[in-house]
């Protein structure tokens, strides 16, 4: 271990100074009422915004009394299941018609989509030798690092970085939506070059091509894929594009752009929630979990082995010892997340192209059986479902993607749910947000130097 990286004994002896002085009574947030993760026990989040993107509905209202649904998912008002129907239908790509849907809150119509297909493709350009200069440098291992960084040096390439006009902003967003699939597989495609000493791969972009078959076109050596492949991606980009104003990443996009700062320090901003593995890194965590499964479990159709194995999980007796189904459960969600439901469908389809039916069964048999063992082991106060990380990892498995681009998939996704509420929150702009934390500390006499202890 380098010095930069090497915990010394005196900063573990500083450590345990500030671990003791750190610790509150967790008594005391209920004496407070502390929304703690700005959630009441019901699960229902602390209402601090207004958003007219998008609406996640888990329950209906009786009276006083919340009533739990099957889960749905809306992007301006238009229900996520016609959305990905009508474009399947169709046999078209759906991902640039829902990044056009949440940006400036209507469907193109064939002309507009057109032309935003051909702006989209202008932007996916990165500047003059960025790629050399930038990416090669010292690559990340961890490719959301890659992609932050590089985000944030794009911000001396633009000479109107700090135009918060919303014509200039929205330029900017469109520009990253274009770019983060580059940033994202060229920094892999460098780290996995100078650490684990592979070829290196440069593809440069096809414009007439969509997000996810640029993806897959960037990602494999000779830049092949099925049709079937590009078609799953992109539904999987449609699925993540967006998901309500309250979630970490997004609430992280109001947050920082309510204080007038540029697009690229929102954007690298929102990066670092979704790098955490409680938001964006939990499809790994599924895919790992799983992984360990097929390993203890002999039988893989066996469902008494396979609970068993599930309750050990619980327990904190298998896997990581962490005490969780990942995949299953969601913050919002109780009944279903219908980004799982409308996902699983085209999972099975893709799970027969590639020889994986019994692993498709295997997950099938977890998604059915952990919420029945979940409410047996824990006290619940909503229901358990699988949630789209459940299966979004077994999909990037089966694309051969690897892990380390899981988490910056979402991202590319994503990006364009960020551009549309950095664009409400400048053009609804009011008060910087700063919600308030109460103080527990007691008052404490200052003390002169040489007579503390």
């Amino acid at each position: 271990m380098n010095q930069f990286s090497q915990v010394t004994p005196k900063i573990l002896e500083l450590s345990e100074i500030c671990m003791k002085n750190s610790v509150i009574n967790p008594e005391l947030y209920g004496k407070y009422d502390v929304k703690r993760g700005l959630r009441d026990i019901s699960g229902r989040g602390v209402l601090t915004g207004l958003t007219d993107i998008s609406e996640i509905q888990s329950y209906i209202m009786e009276e006083e009394d919340m009533i739990p649904c099957d889960g749905q998912l809306f992007y301006r008002g238009i229900n996520i299941q016609e959305i990905v129907s009508g474009f399947i239908k169709e046999k078209r790509f759906g991902f640039e018609e829902t990044a056009y849907l949440l940006m400036f809150g209507q469907m193109p119509n064939r002309t507009q989509l057109e032309e935003f297909n051909r702006i989209l493709g202008e932007y996916r350009t990165l500047p003059t030798s960025f790629v050399r200069d930038i990416i090669m440098k010292a690559p990340s291992a961890d490719m959301m690092n890659t992609l932050a960084r590089s985000v944030l040096t794009l911000y001396s390439y633009d000479d109107a970085a700090d135009d918060i006009s919303i014509p200039n902003v929205i330029r900017q967003c469109l520009q990253l939506t274009a770019l983060f699939p580059l940033l994202s597989v060229y920094g892999y495609q460098a780290y996995r070059h100078y650490h684990d000493g592979q070829s290196l791969y440069i593809h440069t972009p096809d414009p007439n091509l969509s997000t996810a078959e640029n993806i897959l076109r960037l990602l494999r050596p000779d830049s092949s894929y099925t049709e079937l492949e590009a078609r799953i991606l992109d539904v999987a980009l449609v699925l993540h594009a967006e998901h309500g104003g309250g979630n970490n990443s997004t609430f992280t996009t109001h947050v920082v752009t309510s204080s007038g700062t540029d697009t690229y320090s929102s954007v690298a901003a929102s990066l670092g929630s979704l790098k955490g593995p409680k938001h964006g890194g939990a499809n790994i965590k599924v895919v790992r979990m799983i992984e360990d499964m097929k390993e203890v479990v002999k039988n893989w159709e066996d469902e008494e082995e396979v609970g068993r194995y599930l309750t050990a999980l619980l327990h904190k007796e298998a896997f990581d010892k962490a005490g969780l189904i990942y995949g299953m459960g969601h913050a919002v969600y109780s009944l279903s997340d219908p980004r799982a439901n409308i996902f699983k469908h085209f999972v099975e389809s893709l799970s027969k192209e590639k020889g994986k039916e019994e692993e498709f069964k295997l997950y099938s048999m977890v998604e059915r059986l952990a919420p029945e063992i979940i409410s047996k082991e824990r006290k619940i106060y909503k229901g358990v479902s699988a949630n789209i990380d459940f299966y979004s990892g077994f999909v990037y498995s089966m694309l051969d993607l690897p892990l380390e681009l899981y988490t910056p998939i979402f991202a590319i996704a994503r990006i364009a749910g960020w551009g549309a509420h950095r664009v409400e929150e400048l053009i609804n702009a009011g008060k910087i947000i700063r919600p308030a934390y109460k103080s527990i500390s007691e008052r404490v006499e200052y003390v002169p130097l040489d007579e503390r202890k």
